[in-house]
């Protein structure tokens, strides 16, 4: 599908009338979603392609880069298409920029693509480099939300670490943190290939100074969001010390009342190895008084260790 809005902001009927020089020069902002073989021939009658670069546009999976041809200026910009759901499926537009004309490609439909277009046309979006850059700009949010939703999520597993032993391993934290590992790497060289394509566009883009630095400020964007990202690899990789220390704090925890335990038993077994010897002359063992003065020991002894335990923090 190919849709076309000049850089007024108004709809056009495509294809326009006229030649592709005079088309061109008119000033437009062309579209398409999964262009067929037919709407590819009629955009080549109106705006000059280099052929690699169409290759590029066309290919699935292609990585970000920009590269410049004597036809045009192109990028291609590979972004998260599940940012806020931290998924690893992308999306990609590919821009040709010309010096009155912008087209723009993709495989799937953009959810940014009709606030773009309500932008064209106003005072900040009314040429070929400032919607080059709405575009661009949009495409760098998903890297933001997806660094936003990572830092929530991060927070989330911080709290998971000091919830109950049991309730810890329900949730799966360390599973959970490889994964969450594995998909920020993925998302983190997505970003830094972005980046390098919008740091190209910005230095050798055909645009004035100021559309120049419209494109320094995506780089820009991007590079603070590779930094949120690294951030974000470093948090997971101490949420795994983090893990570590817990679990060594609640087993050392565990040993302990286990020692509590055990000492206050070494006692009561002393007492009942005692008492449990076959001499004749134990005078305990023919009093009628003798069963409950043992129990009597056994549960006094045991009573004030484990106040003493108590007392002082250890159990």
């Amino acid at each position: 599908m190919i849709r076309a809005t000049t850089l007024q902001g108004e709809e056009v009927v495509w294809p326009p009338a006229g030649t592709a020089a005079a088309t061109a020069q008119q000033g437009l902002w062309v579209h398409t979603t999964q262009p067929s073989t037919q709407e590819i021939a009629e955009l080549e009658t109106v705006f000059a392609m280099n052929e690699m670069a169409l290759e590029d546009a066309l290919e699935p999976g292609h990585a970000s880069r920009y590269e410049k041809y004597p036809e045009s200026d192109f990028i291609t910009f590979r972004m998260l298409a599940r940012p806020e759901e931290l998924g690893e499926e992308t999306m990609r537009v590919s821009v040709f920029l010309y010096p009155e004309a912008v087209l723009s490609l993709s495989r799937q439909d953009l959810p940014y693509l009709d606030r773009v277009r309500e932008m064209v046309g106003r005072e900040t979006v009314d040429t070929s480099a400032e919607v080059a850059f709405e575009l661009l700009d949009h495409a760098a949010d998903t890297f933001a939300q997806f660094a936003t939703a990572l830092e929530a999520r991060i927070d989330e597993m911080e709290q998971k670490m000091f919830e109950p032993r049991r309730q810890n391993r329900k949730s799966g934290v360390v599973q959970r943190v490889f994964d969450l590992k594995q998909t920020l790497s993925h998302a983190r060289l997505l970003c830094l290939e972005a980046q390098d394509a919008v740091t190209a566009l910005a230095r050798h883009a055909s645009a004035s100074e100021e559309d120049l630095l419209r494109f320094r400020d995506v780089q820009t964007t991007m590079r603070r969001i590779a930094g949120r990202l690294d951030t974000g690899r470093d948090n997971l990789t101490n949420l795994l010390s983090i893990h570590s220390s817990v679990e060594s704090q609640r087993m050392n925890e565990v040993m302990r009342t286990l020692a509590a335990v055990s000492t206050i038993f070494l006692p009561l077994t002393f007492l009942a190895g005692v008492w449990g010897m076959n001499f004749e002359q134990m005078p305990e063992l023919r009093e009628p008084w003798g069963y409950a003065m043992a129990w009597g020991s056994f549960v006094l002894v045991a009573g004030v260790l484990a106040w003493i335990f108590k007392r002082r923090g250890w159990w």
